[in-house]
């Protein structure tokens, strides 16, 4: 029998001038390309947003009403359908930021929304504003959510006022950067864990014998919650307990058909950052990610309608939802 090998070199031969064909083909095509713009902000959303910031700081809590570069919230091509019709919404940490733009779409989408803060009585009033521009009622309540006292008063406040609680979003935060975990204080801890952790935790506790089939807890983790984050230790650490606190929670509840899920941002543009970084880092924020800019808070609230929504996510719990404007979050 003939041997096959002079026919197996000749197959081998024919495979190897393909593959540098290929080669040469790619070079050519790798030499007449446009170089890459790889530090131009991607825009992919309804309008062009903002991709420069300035190197503004503020002192804690930070006041939207103060800032130089106004945060977008309007989200002015989001058009309501009525997803949210006839609920009722408490929403912490619901005076600026994120907050302020999930209050206003959950308006829009025909809700009325509590507004629990600390004492940024001026971004309140703002908020209140949009909420009722929105032709919804808007309750203003400020307060510490490290108190369990307070945190049964908004429940209260909120059930008398409007008849009923189907939503909840934890989304009050404190954070502040260190070198180290040695520059951490316990008072420091304390503060960062009772605000992001323990107050979602009571004012969850507070809400859920009100809460009905349908009904819904939003928690606003982060990707720090995800990654990690060099100088956010303890923040970090918080965002990560809150992602373990939804899922748990939403195992806990779903037999009363209360659902429990996550949003966890990337950077976004909010009075929590110039009231906590340095001014360099303001002006980067957010150019490290695949769309090299700050995200808005209009960019985010959807996310949160979709969670809030039974026609939405009536199928959806226990998730952590990135919102990072990069590939690869989790």
């Amino acid at each position: 029998m003939a041997s096959s090998r002079p026919s197996r070199n000749a197959d081998a031969s024919a495979l190897a001038q393909a593959q540098r064909a290929i080669q040469r083909r790619q070079k050519t095509k790798d030499r007449s390309a446009p170089a890459k713009k790889s530090n131009q902000a991607v825009q992919a959303g309804a309008r062009v947003q903002p991709s420069r910031q300035t190197g503004e700081q503020q002192k804690k809590p930070g006041r939207e009403a103060d800032m130089k570069l106004r945060p977008r919230y309007t989200a002015p091509g989001y058009q309501g359908s009525g997803k949210l019709a006839g609920m009722s919404a408490i929403v912490t940490g619901g005076d600026s930021g994120i907050g302020r733009a999930v209050a206003v779409l959950f308006a829009r989408e025909g809700a009325d929304v509590a507004i629990v803060y600390l004492n940024e009585h001026a971004d309140a009033e703002e908020t209140k504003a949009a909420v009722e521009a929105e032709g919804r009622r808007c309750l203003l309540i400020p307060g510490d959510v490290r108190r369990s006292a307070f945190c049964q008063r908004v429940v209260e406040k909120t059930v008398k006022t409007f008849g009923r609680l189907d939503v909840l979003v934890n989304n009050a935060a404190f954070q502040m950067h260190a070198e180290s975990l040695e520059d951490i204080s316990d008072e420091r801890i304390d503060l960062t864990l009772q605000t992001n952790i323990g107050g979602y935790m009571r004012m969850a506790r507070a809400a859920l014998p009100h809460l009905p089939a349908g009904g819904s807890i939003i928690n606003t983790g982060s990707r720090t919650g995800l990654q990690g984050s060099w100088n956010l230790i303890d923040y970090s650490a918080t965002k990560g307990a809150i992602h373990a606190f939804t899922k748990a929670l939403a195992l806990n509840v779903i037999d009363r058909g209360i659902r429990v899920n996550a949003v966890a941002p990337g950077p976004v543009w909010t009075p929590l950052n110039p009231a906590d970084k340095t001014a360099p880092d303001v002006k980067k924020f957010g150019k490290e990610t695949d769309f090299k800019r700050v995200a808005q808070p209009e960019e985010l609230s959807p996310a949160y309608v979709f969670l809030a929504s039974p026609v939405c996510a009536g199928y959806i719990t226990g998730i952590v939802l990135p919102v990072t404007g990069s590939v690869a979050a989790i």
